[in-house]
């Protein structure tokens, strides 16, 4: 037998652990009652042959199969688990009783002190100690473990039978004897697990022996749960043996509680593959986001690093409004992408590390870093395009300008020489008079001057052509043939000159007479000449400017020149003065005149004929130089309103920038406030597109009027865009931390004022306000908290293991979410149906059913509406018209049942 009152001491005195402190009932001499040593004879037999057929034996006779000790030994290695020593196979007494003695040691050494049971009395099949022996490991391996709302062993085994069996009708279970005597009992049982297994209504109370053998038989057949008892010997003892009861009941106990065990690891394997399959939906369509936008950079880079030039300005002008569309078209949604999938990833990582799962890797290529390189590649190619574009555009500008000033340039030169070749290769000198030849002399020196003046022209003409080359100019095998000939015409003019004047010279020795007065004439008439062409031709020349200041030059140059005309005009006179004077000689003197100059050929109509077209250019210069005037007037003015909103908008979104940052390390209200008002921030934001739009407006008028500096504002259109876009960026982010911090609150149960205090703790060490805490920081951190991190071996290995909690991926820094995730997970604890059944009861006065009414009283309106529209009618026995069940309901919360 079992000394229990030695069990009580053992415990108390810190000892192994006892059990079934309160069947302090056992008498050996209750087995001397016939009827109960048959019921556990037959009882314990079935029990053990329920454990043994798992190795293959059993046992026909309890008190003589047990004597050689080898099936005890094989019966405790099967319900333990363990191995107990190698048993000795001989037949002598001394063997049995050493298997024996073995099996005894190893039930004392599972807590049970074992008093008058001794191996010899076992061995020589003394029917009460091979009973009590059998008893003693029934209660130590079916009972002692059976635990309900903290009761264990016999009083968790009542408990559990008293709750199983509550709702059904003639059954009230007090004990393991005669509440088991009219098989309801047994019924209720089966019919509460398994409820298609019995017809419950159809049992009559007064059928006893018919309501066991339905349960035996039942329970034998499905349950797997052997007979042990007969029907016949319960109903025919006025009180039941109750440790055959407890025997069989133990069976149909461990027989359901297996089965409810696997349900919940069904239902939480459910929820763990539902949860996975949220998750992989979710990494599928982060990969499928950032396949998409990495194959749209890479599509777009190529685009935008090509650098093969147009031809001409208006090819340039679509290359440039292509890449507009590309600004405010295809690129504003790829940046809403871009952040979405920033938002996307961050959302998934939150989710797997609140239900555990390792942090998410995105296949190669494809981390938000990969992306973010990606898209820092596309904006440097972006900005390279855009300062491409521009200086194409200002190339193009400057070589169309230059060939217009090449062409006139030119144009005039190839005017001039037009039959001065045949003007050279002349001989009108071999027959002149010495008159005649002296004057061919002067005629070709004024000449010579007149081809000296041009020399420059020519310079200027190979220079703008050398220039056109250097900048790639698309026409310049036209442009060089012409300066090539231009060239080789004026080497040749140049040799015939030298040539001409010395056939002259020989000749002037024979004659001597000449004109000195025409030779005055030509000598001042060609300079003169030469300075209205230059004159005219600049009144004409082109000009380009940038700013006010380049055109008011110009202007201030013209009116220079303007000044210059009364002086340029007495010359003119002079001039004419000289040629009136030469006609009054000859009238005088009765000369006939040849009617022209010999020494030149510009007469005084096409002296005068030049001056007045060099007048009437004077006022369309005037003209042009006010119209560049206005327009750059114009220009400035655009620029003046860029830079006016320019300079509001670019301090505008950094004090947005900075109030956001202010905004994510204070702690002004809940998180649901914070997140209102962030969202509302974030609406505020929104609303200021139009002034950015206005900005694009301007920038493009700007573009269109080809102004490429603006001295009124620091700010780009550039720089102001990749602002607008990181303010956009950085809220929506904002946002997505406080979602995810509310997500981890709700899940976690983490008050409002954990929060808080999370949030001081993280800021008050977050000491550059950066969002993250560098490893150094987040132990101080820890430290302050009351954690053992400090800097010894288990410190050091402590504060390892939390690092590798929240920094899995060795970043080196932990983020807020990261540290209130590790703080939740050390701090808060769920619930579970039980405690709310529990608080149901509470709500209910006890009872095991709620009313409509009660639940309006106690609960908030719509919490109240929620239960009384999902909880079940209750059909309990004590039941009230309108009663509801909310232990069903409270089960059906945390997938134990379903609603």
């Amino acid at each position: 037998m079992v000394d229990y009152h030695a069990a009580n001491n053992q415990h108390s005195s810190g000892g192994p652990p006892t059990y079934m402190e309160q069947e302090n009932d056992w008498d050996r001499d209750l087995l001397l009652d016939p009827a109960w040593e048959k019921q556990q004879r037959k009882t314990f037999t079935a029990w053990c042959n329920s454990h043994l057929r798992k190795a293959g034996t059993q046992i026909e006779n309890i008190e003589e199969d047990f004597r050689d000790g080898l099936k005890l030994m094989l019966l405790l290695e099967v319900i333990s688990g363990d191995r107990l020593p190698k048993p000795e196979r001989g037949k002598m007494r001394v063997h049995k009783i050493n298997n024996v003695n073995k099996a005894l040691d190893f039930i004392a050494s599972k807590g049970v002190k074992l008093v008058s049971i001794g191996a010899e009395e076992i061995v020589d099949g003394n029917a009460k100690m091979t009973l009590g022996m059998i008893w003693t490991i029934i209660l130590r391996f079916a009972i002692q473990d059976i635990s309900v709302e903290e009761t264990s062993a016999k009083e968790g085994l009542l408990l559990w039978c008293q709750r199983k069996t509550a709702p059904y009708k003639n059954v009230n279970v007090q004990n393991f004897h005669i509440s088991w005597k009219d098989g309801l009992a047994f019924n209720a049982l089966i019919h509460r697990h398994r409820p298609e297994l019995i017809d419950y209504d159809k049992l009559r109370k007064d059928d006893a022996v018919t309501n066991l053998n339905n349960a035996f038989e039942v329970a034998e057949k499905y349950l797997d749960i052997p007979k042990m008892l007969d029907a016949e010997d319960i109903v025919n003892t006025a009180r039941p043996d109750e440790k055959a009861i407890m025997t069989y009941v133990s069976s149909f106990y461990h027989a359901f509680s297996g089965a409810q065990k696997a349900e919940t690891a069904a239902n939480r394997i459910c929820k763990v593959l539902a949860v996975n399959q949220e998750n992989e939906h979710l990494m599928e369509d982060y990969e499928k986001l950032a396949s998409d936008l990495l194959e749209w950079i890479r599509r777009t880079i190529p685009w935008l690093e090509n650098r093969t030039p147009e031809k001409t300005m208006a090819e340039m002008q679509q290359k440039l409004e292509d890449f507009r569309d590309y600004r405010r078209v295809h690129k504003p949604p790829k940046v809403q992408e871009k952040c979405q999938l920033e938002i996307n990833f961050n959302t998934l990582q939150t989710k797997l590390r609140l239900s555990n799962r390792p942090a998410f890797m995105p296949s190669e290529g494809r981390m938000v870093s990969d992306i973010n390189g990606a898209w820092h590649t596309l904006e440097g190619a972006e900005k390279g395009y855009e300062e491409w574009l521009l200086n194409e555009i200002r190339r193009l500008e400057r070589l169309d300008h230059l060939a217009e000033k090449f062409r006139q340039k030119a144009a005039i030169h190839e005017s001039w020489t037009d039959g001065k070749e045949a003007m050279l290769t002349q001989k009108d000198y071999e027959t002149a008079s010495l008159s005649e030849v002296k004057a061919l002399l002067r005629k070709h020196e004024a000449f010579e001057s007149d081809l000296a003046a041009h020399q420059d022209r020519v310079e200027q003409i190979a220079a703008i052509a050398q220039e056109l080359n250097e900048l790639d100019y698309y026409d310049s095998p036209s442009v060089n043939a012409r300066c090539q000939k231009i060239c080789d015409q004026w080497d040749s003019l140049g040799a015939l000159t030298q040539s001409r004047r010395e056939s002259l010279e020989r000749t002037e020795k024979q004659l001597e007479s000449i004109d000195e007065l025409y030779l005055e004439y030509a000598k001042r008439a060609a300079p003169f000449n030469n300075w209205m062409e230059g004159a005219m031709e600049d009144l004409q020349d082109m000009f380009i400017v940038h700013n006010i200041e380049e055109i008011q030059g110009l202007i201030t140059a013209h009116e220079q020149f303007k000044s210059t005309l009364p002086e340029a005009n007495k010359e003119r006179q002079a001039i004419q003065a000289i040629q009136a004077e030469v006609q009054k000689i000859a009238q005088y003197n009765g000369i006939k005149l040849s009617g022209t100059n010999p020494y030149t050929t510009i007469t005084p109509e096409s002296i005068d004929s030049k001056w007045e077209q060099a007048q009437q250019l004077v006022p369309q210069r005037d003209q042009a130089l006010q119209e560049e005037l206005s327009k750059q007037q114009s220009n400035d003015h655009l620029r003046r309103k860029f830079a006016t909103q320019a300079n509001i908008v670019g301090p505008w979104i950094q004090t947005k920038m900075e109030e956001i940052g202010r905004i994510s390390i204070e702690m002004n209200g809940t998180l649901e406030d914070q997140l209102t008002n962030l969202r509302e921030y974030e609406q505020s934001i929104i609303e200021y597109k139009p002034n950015i739009d206005q900005l694009e407006g301007d920038h493009q008028l700007i573009q269109e009027a080809l102004i490429f500096d603006n001295k009124y504002t620091a700010y780009t259109m550039e720089h102001l865009r990749v602002g607008w876009e990181q303010l956009l960026t950085t809220i929506a982010r904002t946002i997505n931390e406080i979602e995810n911090q509310i997500l981890t609150r709700d899940a976690k149960g983490i008050s409002q004022e954990q929060l808080h205090e999370y949030r001081a703790s993280f800021n008050h060490f977050d000491k550059d306000h950066s969002g993250a805490l560098m490893a150094e920081e987040f132990k101080a951190c820890l430290i302050s908290l009351g954690y053992d991190v400090e800097n010894d071996k288990q410190g050091d290995a402590e504060f390892a293991r939390i690092m590798g909690i929240v920094d899995p991926n060795n970043s080196g820094a932990v983020t807020f979410q990261a540290f209130i995730d590790f703080m939740s997970r050390e701090t808060t604890d769920t619930d579970t149906a039980d405690q709310v059944i529990a608080s149901f009861k509470i709500l209910a006065g006890d009872k095991n059913f709620i009313t409509a009414d009660e639940l309006r009283r106690e609960l908030p309106p719509d919490q109240a509406e929620y239960c009384i529209a999902r909880m079940a009618p209750y059909t309990g026995p004590d039941g009230t018209p309108g009663a509801l069940d909310y232990m069903s309901f409270s089960t059906a919360l945390y997938g134990e049942s379903d609603l």
